[in-house]
């Protein structure tokens, strides 16, 4: 994908990625873009996802931190999953790695910041000029018009406003290693297929044996691909995300074995190394 152009990015033909919980059935999403076709009518808005369970934010995390930097930097990534919508949580504008992205600060932004090499955030000034802004629509009144904004050349300096930690997310947290050498990870994300993500990497396994388990799922060995057990055989792999994931060939790992968001996985050091 091309990286438009310093000179382009000015007269605002920046992308604006959408994520929201808002489905397809509403007028939402059409109301978000209306307003970037206003205020920003050269911006390219891309829709990454809008069927997040409603409220859910830990599944908007994960969704947006699979996706936030493959696009070129420059790119305005918005985020909506906001059922705090219209209290005290406070809107962001943030920077990582050259992308931007404007969200809600309740932990949305829980993923793209612990992948992020470097990772800045702001209170967003809210822009409320132009009309009055509905307590329960920030993602048309507030984060739609920031970006728009941003997109159309406005200094970002003029969106921000003081520096802040935001918001994280409990499981987001690295896992955790034991005295009895026992590595204790979470259950991030269960996609579409079954499959259950995890924090753990390939380096949190022990270099000899290990036993895996997480409910009623067990394994004793990584695979690389599907193709490599027998269908219906559970298996253990890195993913593209670079996690490891539970899964069943042709199955559901989450429907068989019992896997939820926010399950325990541990993996356990064996003294000898299994024969299969």
């Amino acid at each position: 994908m091309r990286t438009p152009s310093r000179h382009a990015r000015r007269r605002g033909s920046r992308w604006i990625t959408l994520l929201t919980d808002f489905g397809a059935a509403d007028a939402y999403v059409a109301a978000m873009k209306g307003v970037i076709a206003t205020v920003a009518p050269r911006a390219q808005v891309a829709d990454a996802a809008h069927a997040i369970p409603r409220g859910d934010i830990a599944a908007g995390a994960w969704v947006l931190s699979q996706y936030w930097n493959w696009w070129p930097p420059g790119t305005i990534h918005v985020a909506v999953v906001d059922p705090g919508v219209g209290t005290a949580r406070m809107p962001l504008l943030a920077q990582a790695d050259g992308r931007w992205l404007i969200a809600p600060d309740n932990g949305l932004l829980s993923g793209v910041a612990s992948e992020a090499r470097a990772f800045r955030a702001w209170r967003l000034n809210v822009p409320g000029e132009e009309r009055a802004i509905s307590n329960t629509f920030h993602g048309r009144d507030v984060f739609a018009v920031a970006a728009a904004r941003l997109a159309s050349g406005a200094s970002w300096r003029r969106l921000a406003r003081e520096r802040i930690e935001i918001c994280h997310l409990p499981d987001w947290r690295a896992p955790e290693r034991c005295p009895d050498g026992v590595i204790s990870g979470t259950i991030l994300h269960v996609d579409r297929f079954g499959n259950a993500i995890t924090n753990l990497r390939a380096n949190d396994l022990p270099p000899a044996a290990w036993l895996l388990s997480a409910g009623r799922f067990r394994a004793r060995r990584l695979h690389r691909t599907y193709g490599d057990v027998a269908p219906a055989r559970p298996l253990v792999y890195i993913g593209s995300s670079g996690r490891l994931e539970l899964a069943v060939r042709d199955g559901s790992a989450a429907a068989r074995y019992g896997l939820r968001r926010g399950g325990r996985v541990s993996v356990r050091p064996l003294r000898t190394r299994p024969t299969a």
